[in-house]
């Protein structure tokens, strides 16, 4: 923490101008100018410093982070989240969802039941291609991924080829290679979908397909918990996608969606990290470089007590989330995702 305390402490003070483009007057989906604030909010998981605005555009529904983060706010933001500081936390929370990860690879089998090649984009540590790999053990998973992530998946055996950069600059190498092209989670961190569906459309072969699965902003919880609905991710997560949106766009680029899953796409875990983020915001801060300075050992204890004091809240939660809204999520239309599975024609 103190190693990384001046690099963060300098980037702080050139000021936080440098970490968002202009603000945007029209849609980036359709090119609309209605548009309306729908969120605004604060870095709710790493707590680094800046606020963050979602607008919704009010002809194609369309929302996305406006101003939208700057390549050097992308670094800032990004940095000692999934790699860093962060690698071994998020490496474990990804590691341990393997019954996920199932039912993701097992959602392609009725339309294609024994893909020879599956492209994974966003891969991060390959923990989903070695799962899939249980289910589909005569498939063969390569990763790509912009971090360094992709590069140690390979070396753990996880992918057989990990491409390390960006999908649109990649794929021209990697055209028609593939029989699957997956984006689990992916979308919604790219400065562009468009290109990046694109770039899936070159990779996937023809009579091949793309799985697509991204945050719901129709979902109720989106509505109901506000900024404490856990897939906003500010400020990461820059465009979110409805349904409708993306299905058109996926004609458009040659492709037949021939499924839609709301439920199936679920994870149960809106009320638990609602009621997390809260105790954690409310709470002092844990120790982090991007602060000027370590907290204080009265500001440490106090922290573990309040959070144990919510341990009942968050045991709450989880039992509301997983036994009494799990089963209701798709007709409540509570589903905080959505998975779409099309065909290159």
């Amino acid at each position: 923490m103190a190693a990384l305390r001046p690099a963060y402490r300098a980037d702080l003070e050139a000021g936080p101008d440098r970490f968002f483009e202009p603000t945007r007057t029209d849609c980036p989906w359709c090119g609309g100018t209605e548009l309306s604030t729908r969120l605004r909010t604060t870095d709710l998981l790493q707590h680094k410093p800046g606020r963050f605005t979602l607008d919704r555009c009010g002809g194609c529904g369309h929302t996305f982070q406006n101003p939208r983060l700057s390549p050097a706010g992308l670094e800032f933001y990004y940095r000692d989240f999934y790699d860093g500081l962060g690698e071994k936390k998020l490496g474990d929370t990804f590691g341990a969802r393997t019954g996920m990860y199932r039912r993701r690879a097992e959602a392609v089998q009725p339309y294609i039941p024994a893909p020879k090649s599956w492209l994974d984009v966003g891969t991060g540590h390959g923990h989903f291609c070695a799962v899939a790999r249980e289910v589909l053990p005569d498939t063969v998973f390569d990763g790509l991924d912009f971090t360094d992530g992709v590069e140690l998946a390979e070396k753990a055996g996880r992918v057989e080829h990990g491409y390390r950069g960006a999908f649109p600059e990649l794929a021209p190498e990697l055209a028609g290679r593939y029989d699957v092209v997956s984006m689990f989670h992916y979308l919604e961190h790219s400065t562009e979908p468009d290109r990046e569906l694109r770039a899936a459309r070159e990779a996937v072969r023809p009579g091949g397909h793309l799985v697509v699965e991204v945050p719901d902003p129709e979902s109720r919880f989106a509505r109901l918990l506000g900024r404490w609905w856990l897939p906003w991710l500010q400020p990461q997560h820059l465009h979110f996608v409805p349904v409708a949106n993306l299905r058109r766009r996926l004609t458009e680029l040659g492709f037949t969606v021939v499924a839609e899953q709301r439920a199936e796409a679920h994870d149960p875990v809106d009320l638990l990290a609602a009621t997390w983020l809260a105790l954690d915001h409310t709470a002092p801060r844990e120790d982090a470089p991007w602060l000027p300075r370590r907290p204080s050992a009265l500001r440490r204890a106090l922290r573990t007590a309040l959070l144990l004091a919510g341990i009942p809240a968050l045991l709450l939660a989880t039992l509301l989330d997983r036994l009494v809204l799990r089963p209701l999520a798709g007709r409540l239309r509570l589903s905080n995702a959505y998975r779409v599975v099309a065909r290159r024609d």
